[in-house]
């Protein structure tokens, strides 16, 4: 049975993007930790990172510093945080979120009745912010 996150990439589910390519994606989480919550994900589906093949993590993570320095130009936070889980969906996603202190990464305070207009809004502000950076365009 494919991943939530396969079926995103799929187009089964909905999702607001802010990076496409051939190996991975980028989305915003549905229960962000802070605004401008992302995860950056490979097409292929691998439940643990250390099963990735070197090319593919060094390229998550070179999307993710890219997506990072997009929140990091919009919301300014005093860093931008990377978390690799995988306890909650068997299919590797690098977690990138705007700090300000240690509990910012903390599930414990992410935003379960976040709205999906909020979600939407850090989306296409992290698309403008990609877009300045010279980086493709990524449609909703």
């Amino acid at each position: 049975m494919a991943s939530v996150f396969t079926r995103i990439i799929q187009g089964e589910l909905p999702a607001h993007f802010v990076w496409k390519d051939e190996r991975c994606v980028s989305f915003l989480s549905t229960a962000p930790l802070k605004p401008g919550h992302a995860l950056v994900v490979p097409r292929e589906e691998v439940d643990h990172w250390l099963d990735l093949d070197p090319e593919t993590m060094k390229h998550l993570t070179g999307v993710a510093q890219i997506v990072g320095r997009a929140i990091q130009a919009e919301w300014s936070p005093a860093k931008v945080g990377t978390l690799i889980l995988g306890l909650e969906v068997p299919h590797v996603h690098v977690h990138v979120t705007p700090i300000w202190s240690p509990t910012d990464m903390d599930f414990a305070n992410a935003n379960h009745a976040a709205k999906a207009e909020e979600i939407a809004d850090a989306a296409r502000k992290i698309r403008g912010q990609l877009r300045a950076m010279g980086r493709p365009e990524v449609s909703e």
